[in-house]
């Protein structure tokens, strides 16, 4: 409990992982500390690469790739102090589990896949994962893809279990080119571009003087 009761009550970023057809939550990893920086790339998506081309210079194909990357740091020392059994038994493996099961196909899809290939089978289509949710803020869900992932486990307890780790993730943004209108990430995409536009038109808007500009030549 904190020591100032007034204080607001913090959010926590983290990743939601639902079932893609219905939308049901499968998994939630809330992230222990918000990490202090989180980066993201925009790279537009215009039409054509040559320059020049007077046609489609304007036109943009699709929206933006948008990449996001961030640090998060995992620590049982808290958890050591109150003697939390779960803690004291395997450190921080559950909630490097818990994030690490994002980027695998589960034990069944590959069995089933194996029984399949033994049947013979001549195609066996990709397994598909859980649609993946980053929440930062209620203003931003986003559909997203895991794209890189590495842990450094930074110190361990006397049966070698880590107890403190910093986790590096990349995620790519899942737009409506990727998953469809009807999907339901497309949706969730849909809604984070209107938000988006909403707070655009909040923003402050400039005035042309404050550019030495009374007009545009």
């Amino acid at each position: 409990m904190t020591s100032f009761p007034g204080s607001p009550k913090l959010l926590k970023g983290g990743i939601v992982l639902l079932n893609p057809d219905s939308g049901v939550p499968l998994q939630i990893v809330v992230l222990q500390y918000n990490p202090d920086t989180l980066s993201r790339t925009l790279q537009p998506q215009g039409i054509g690469p040559e320059p020049g081309d007077r046609l489609e210079a304007l036109r943009l194909k699709s929206p933006p790739l948008e990449t996001i990357k961030l640090e998060a740091e995992i620590d049982a020392t808290d958890q050591l102090e109150t003697a939390a059994p779960t803690v004291i038994r395997l450190g921080i493996f559950p909630q490097l589990a818990a994030l690490e099961v994002m980027i695998y196909p589960t034990s069944a899809q590959l069995n089933d896949n194996n029984s399949q290939s033994r049947r013979g089978v001549l195609e066996i289509a990709p397994m598909e994962a859980p649609l993946a949710l980053f929440v930062w803020s209620q203003s931003r869900v986003l559909p997203v893809r895991l794209t890189d992932f590495s842990i450094t486990e930074e110190a361990f307890d006397p049966n070698l279990n880590p107890i403190r780790a910093k986790v590096s993730l990349g995620m790519r943004v899942l737009t409506v080119s990727d998953l469809g209108f009807a999907h339901k990430g497309g949706n969730l995409f849909m809604a984070y571009l209107q938000q988006k536009e909403q707070l655009a038109r909040v923003g402050a808007q400039g005035a042309l003087s404050a550019l030495g500009l009374k007009e545009i030549p």
